[in-house]
């Protein structure tokens, strides 16, 4: 089972004047290698708080690009760990282990993300269809 865990601002009991001290970042860089190793890891990713951004809606049914986002600080996603493992249990237990002290990381929000065996066979199908190059990296990845 595949899970994606991102990280988010909480109630601000961690304050965060600036980049982390070398011990915290070494912290974190500690606990993705762990991740390595246990083979459950399979990609980490911080998002730069003050990088280009857009929000993409519907209109008039069709794609257009929004006002914003304008987002509180509280809302942004500091960044994100997408794992494989047993169970939300297991998910839940890696996330436990996550340092603390990054501001951007106070709240860890864990998702099961889709298996394949979770989509209907006629959709598979379609998929298959449509979309040979993705379905065949889509199935290698579960």
């Amino acid at each position: 089972m595949r899970f994606i865990i991102t990280a988010a601002p909480g109630t601000n009991e961690v304050e965060v004047d600036g980049p982390p001290d070398d011990e915290l970042f070494a912290a974190y860089m500690k606990y993705n290698e762990e991740m390595m190793k246990a083979g459950v890891l399979v990609a980490s990713e911080g998002l730069n708080p003050g990088g280009a951004r857009a929000r993409v809606g519907i209109s008039g049914g069709k794609r257009t690009v929004l006002d914003g986002p304008f987002v509180e600080t509280k809302e942004l996603v500091g960044g994100f760990y997408l794992i494989e493992v047993s169970s939300k249990e297991e998910a839940i237990e890696w996330a436990l282990r996550c340092p603390v002290g990054f501001g951007s990381a106070e709240v860890l929000t864990i998702q099961q993300m889709t298996e394949l065996s979770d989509i209907p066979p006629r959709y598979r199908e379609i998929i298959a269809d449509v979309a040979p190059t993705w379905s065949a990296s889509f199935s290698r990845a579960r």
